[in-house]
């Protein structure tokens, strides 16, 4: 059975960073699309980053880039999500997020498994 498990999540002052960890079991991910996702009360899950076979990360045109960096070690099956600058608008639930296939993927909908989720709040 396949597992998620996010944690790293808490709380930081605004231009702090945090460090989130996913740990996957049950199965293998390298050839799988892996990614985090984020999401605050009443709006979507939005796409944070994403990452296929160990590479470059794929991030959202948005502030996100140039702060979070993606990552994973599929030796260990553990994927990260560096998050520096923070700012009080990335306060939300973070999941991470792994998909069926290897291709790009930025839609909840394209991630077959999920995390519980890890909560950061950033404080201004």
């Amino acid at each position: 059975q396949v597992h998620l498990a996010e944690s790293g999540g808490g709380l930081v002052q605004a231009g702090g960073s945090l460090r989130l960890s996913c740990a996957a079991s049950g199965r293998t991910f390298s050839n799988s699309f892996m990614g985090w996702f984020r999401q605050t009360p009443g709006k979507e899950r939005e796409f944070v980053a994403g990452m296929g076979r160990v590479g470059e990360g794929i991030y959202p045109p948005n502030s996100i880039k140039g702060r979070f960096t993606i990552s994973r070690d599929d030796a260990r099956n553990i994927m990260y999500l560096q998050m520096n600058d923070l700012k009080p608008e990335d306060t939300a639930i973070y999941f991470c997020a792994v998909s069926n296939a290897i291709g790009v993927r930025t839609l909840p909908a394209q991630f077959a498994y999920w995390g519980q989720g890890t909560q950061v709040t950033v404080s201004s």
